[in-house]
């Protein structure tokens, strides 16, 4: 193999290219872990900071010097206040699983802390999502699954919420966001039971039916469970099953029957 002069040229001044490169990328980033280690070399001042920028909706450099905070005093005064600064600072910046994360870890060392509730309600938003076709995206996917799991994880966190911190000042919309997933759930369950309805699927249906019923209890689409339920005894030749469906259908919602 004939040796090439011009690789031989070429390579020094790319290694070197590269080396400073690479060398100008470490000084930035040290340049930047030093600036956050100043930053905290006072603590009270330091704790400001970080607020003030959460505050401006600068949650990245929030969470570093908040985070850079625990790292150097992992048991300081303001350590619980940080934990609580820094899940929301999680929650608004998207990333969900770090909030989730450091809610349980607080609610772990400070079962009786008063800022429970708080970090209950920032986990539930963690796994809440407000769009409002969070469900409807699943419709058209394979409907013989239940709703994706975070939607359950989201009504058990703030269901815990309102049942044990019912004066809670975050118990209020808790209950607001878990009757609107109450409602999205049961539509959920009564479309896939209408699915296999038509069908023929009729155990199917009705087990579907039944569920929504049983599990959401109050919710704005118990008449149609109640509906699907009886139709599915008729195919199925329960008369006196479909009979008291449509008896509990006419008594709580007289004008569905």
């Amino acid at each position: 193999m004939q040796f090439n002069p011009i690789f031989k040229a070429r390579a020094p001044r790319q290694f070197r290219l590269l080396l400073i490169l690479a060398l100008g990328g470490m000084l930035v980033s040290c340049a930047g872990n030093d600036e956050v280690q100043t930053e905290v070399q006072n603590i009270t001042e330091a704790f400001e900071t970080a607020r003030t920028a959460i505050s401006h909706k600068n949650f990245s450099r929030g969470i570093r010097i908040f985070e850079a905070i625990q790292a150097r005093y992992p048991f300081s005064e303001l350590s619980r206040q940080i934990q609580l600064e820094l899940m929301y600072a999680y929650y608004k910046s998207g990333k969900r699983e770090e909030a989730i994360e450091i809610a349980d870890t607080f609610m772990r060392e400070n079962p009786i802390h008063a800022r429970v509730d708080y970090a209950l309600y920032i986990k539930g938003l963690a796994y809440y999502d407000d769009d409002p076709g969070f469900l409807e995206r699943w419709f058209r996917k394979d409907i013989s699954k239940r709703p994706p799991k975070d939607v359950s994880l989201t009504y058990a966190t703030f269901r815990r919420l309102v049942e044990r911190y019912p004066e809670s000042a975050y118990a209020a919309d808790a209950e607001q966001r878990m009757i609107a997933i109450k409602n999205r759930i049961a539509d959920y369950e009564n479309y896939v039971a209408d699915y296999y309805l038509r069908r023929g699927a009729y155990v199917a249906a009705l087990n579907r039916a039944k569920n929504a019923l049983e599990e959401y209890n109050g919710a704005a689409g118990n008449a149609l469970s109640l509906k699907i339920m009886a139709e599915a005894y008729d195919n199925l030749g329960m008369t006196d099953l479909a009979a008291d469906a449509r008896k509990v259908l006419n008594l709580n919602f007289p004008n569905e029957g």
